[in-house]
């Protein structure tokens, strides 16, 4: 026998495949795989069989239990995508308890004559012990029940679903620019990414679910209406007609089952209904419902407080019941009291942490008697991150502060793109600075200056959105946009609106970002270097061996790297860096002739950096003649000087106001400002530019490499 298959007694060969589809089928049926279909089936035939009296009473329990279990896992659970099968579930119970009705009727039309418990002794209790036995009692509380379900519960709920599901829909593309905004920033990974990408779609699928389950809640209820009176209808006929009973007998007899059927279903329903509303009532957040009730009911003791005095104020009045009212006002008073006792304890422990760290400073600078020295002079820092004591918070780990991850991940998406480590950032506080501001240094110099709040979140007007916020206007500290610190609880809003919204840590953790990649060349040292080209000797020893100091010195291949950053060049790729000037040594030491080499050598990712996989690449030319009097002047001045050209100061003003308007001509139609130029004169016209466009890129007729098309969209220096 072969290991593909196995041969069985009656000479039929089996596929081993087929084998181990039939075992996973039966598997997959004993783990609850046919759970689904298999109550389906259970519902039809409760439609179309006759059901006896007591497998009707275990359904009628069963359905109840259903109903409460449901309604205490909708009150448990944490955030509502926890329940996201909630409105399968909740579709499945009303066709469940409307294939009861059909059942139940079968039962109470046929064999509602013999009696009460004819049709079970569920629906005869509820007949019976749950309206006394009179029929206009049932009849009264069925209709209190079908207002208070129909009226407040499913239309509220019905109302809420449908907002809900709208503004979680409109909200959807400010979500996902948030999470792009992360990923970019070097803040998430692509799994986290992936991962609230999911919930954000999950959460639209559900309350976009919601919205039309609202709508089998309210069908429910208006069946169970027209299922009682065309059973009441319906069992009076059937007793006057086939049982020969007067209309007051048939009356009361079928009308206490019918109503007790009513009400066995309409029960279930009331709870399913309630379920809903609180699922789409709650607001997304990490606590069950007790917990949020506990926490935002009870955090202020003056409403209870006042609550207790307006009972007591009651309960004196004559002639009202003194017990009730006096005792819950004094329960309320009670409780008031110890939340206000449990507050102050706790801000008075705060205060004494503070006045204990107070305390010990004294005792630190007593100590620091000792003769001074060299460690007590401090190095710069490379760079520096200081922040007022309301932001310590922020960088506070045991507080909860996310910022030091943030920062951790910015380095490293900088030192990934860039090709170097970054070097750590030094935080401290400063009680200089104003509570809520921070400050970013570089080599102990200040560079830039801002404000958050820790509390609030940052609401960015990305170009367009469509209506205004309430906060505090601002703007934001990286690229200067139009924004708003909101509360936290306007995050939704917000976002429905067109804005991006981020928190206090994203926001210092951005402006780092953009700071540290603006000056990126200053942070490259000696040691810096030294490690790239130790990166170097392990893949090409011979290269590294024979560059440094064989070739150029370590000073000259610093300049030569710092000039490539200073025109956010990345130096990732070392070894083609090291080819370049190790070739472009033997015939000049000039930086600015080294530099030309690297960027010709580093064309292809240089281009597709600017324009990334576009086969097209739109570029602003200079007029001929323009052109060739930088030239010209450029020979004067000295070929490869660093003194730049000489320049009449109307041209150079004519040169630069030409070069922001092509520039902004190319940013409004969402193209980079690309300059192409003659390449002796394209290091000198680069630092004029930027001077003008701090994003233009300055290539030269040989940085295009072969696979790319120009284009010429515009030419300055024309009269």
């Amino acid at each position: 026998m072969s290991r593909q298959e196995f041969v069985l007694y009656s000479g039929v060969s089996v596929d081993r495949t087929q084998l181990i589809n039939i075992r996973n089928g039966l598997a997959g049926a004993g783990r609850g795989n046919l759970g689904v279909p298999l109550l389906l089936l259970v519902m039809m035939g409760m439609m179309m069989l006759p059901v006896p009296p007591f497998l009707l009473d275990v359904l009628f329990t069963f359905n109840i239990a259903l109903s409460i279990v449901v309604l205490l896992v909708s009150v448990y659970a944490l955030r509502p995508l926890d329940f996201a099968v909630f409105p399968t579930i909740l579709l499945v119970a009303t066709l469940m308890r409307l294939a009861l009705n059909v059942a139940s009727t079968r039962v109470v039309l046929i064999h509602g004559h013999d009696g009460g418990s004819a049709a079970g002794h569920v629906i005869e209790a509820f007949g019976n012990v749950v309206i006394g036995g009179n029929y206009v009692v049932g009849v009264v509380v069925f209709a209190i029940l079908m207002i208070i379900n129909f009226v407040v519960v499913t239309k509220g709920a019905g109302r809420i679903s449908e907002v809900s599901a709208r503004f979680t829909l409109d909200a959807m593309p400010g979500k996902q620019m948030a999470i792009d905004a992360d990923l970019n920033a070097g803040l998430i990974d692509q799994e986290e990414a992936k991962k609230r990408r999911s919930e954000v779609s999950s959460e639209a699928d559900f309350y976009g679910s919601m919205d039309g389950a609202s709508k089998f809640v309210r069908g429910d209820a208006i069946a169970g209406l027209l299922i009682l009176f065309i059973n009441l209808i319906g069992g009076i006929a059937i007793g006057i007609a086939q049982h020969q009973m007067s209309f007051s007998e048939a009356g009361q007899v079928y009308a206490l089952l019918t109503i007790g059927d009513g009400l066995v279903a309409q029960i279930p329903s009331l709870l399913l209904s309630t379920a809903a509303a609180i699922m789409v009532t709650r607001v997304t957040s990490s606590e069950d419902m007790g917990q949020q009730v506990q926490r935002q009911m009870f955090a202020s003791p003056k409403a209870l407080a006042v609550s207790a005095a307006i009972m007591i104020a009651m309960g004196l009045v004559p002639g009202m019941p003194h017990f009730s009212f006096l005792s819950l006002g004094a329960a309320a008073a009670a409780g008031a009291y110890w939340i206000w006792h449990r507050q102050k304890q706790a801000v008075k422990k705060t205060e004494q942490e503070v006045q204990k760290q107070q305390e010990m400073l004294p005792a630190q600078r007593a100590a620091e008697t000792k003769e001074l020295g060299w460690d007590d002079v401090t190095p710069v820092d490379m760079v520096g991150l200081e922040v007022g004591y309301r932001l310590i918070p922020l960088v506070d780990r045991n507080q909860g502060g996310q910022l030091l991850a943030r920062i951790k991940g910015v380095r490293k998406k900088l030192s990934q793109d860039l090709g170097f480590l970054m070097p750590s950032v030094h935080i401290r506080d400063n009680l200089d600075l104003l509570p809520n501001a921070y400050r970013l240094t570089l080599m102990g110099v200040s560079l830039a200056e801002a404000e958050v709040y820790p509390d609030r979140e940052l609401a960015i007007n990305p170009g367009q959105v469509f209506g205004p916020l309430n906060g505090i206007a601002a703007r934001d500290p990286a690229f200067g946009l139009e924004a708003v610190w909101i509360e936290a609880s306007q995050r939704d809003q917000a976002q429905s609106l067109g804005y991006t919204v981020v928190d206090a840590s994203t926001v210092v953790a951005t402006h780092l970002n953009q700071v540290l990649h603006k000056h990126a060349h200053e942070l490259l040292g000696h040691e810096e270097v030294q490690q790239l080209l130790q990166l170097l000797a392990k893949s090409s020893p011979k290269l590294a061996e024979e560059l440094v100091p064989g070739m150029v010195s370590l000073s000259t291949l610093l300049k030569v790297l710092q000039a490539l950053l200073q025109e956010q060049v990345p130096v990732r790729d070392i070894r083609t860096i090291a080819e370049a000037i190790a070739n472009a040594a033997a015939k000049s030491q000039d930086p600015a002739a080294m530099v030309a080499a690297v960027r010709v050598a580093l064309s292809r990712a240089i281009v597709q950096n600017v324009v990334g996989l576009e086969p097209e690449l739109p570029v602003i030319t200079l007029e001929p003649r323009l052109e060739q009097i930088l030239l010209n002047s450029l020979q004067k001045a000295g070929q490869g000087s660093e003194d730049g050209i000489l320049l009449e100061p109307g041209m150079a003003e004519k040169l630069q106001r030409s070069l922001v308007d092509a520039a902004q001509r190319q940013e409004m139609l969402g193209k980079p400002a690309v300059l192409l130029v003659a390449g002796p004169v394209r290091a000198m016209l680069s630092r004029f530019a930027r001077l003008a466009v701090p994003n233009i890129h300055v290539l030269a007729y040989q940085e295009i490499p072969d696979n790319k098309q120009v284009t010429i969209v515009s030419t300055v220096g024309q009269n």
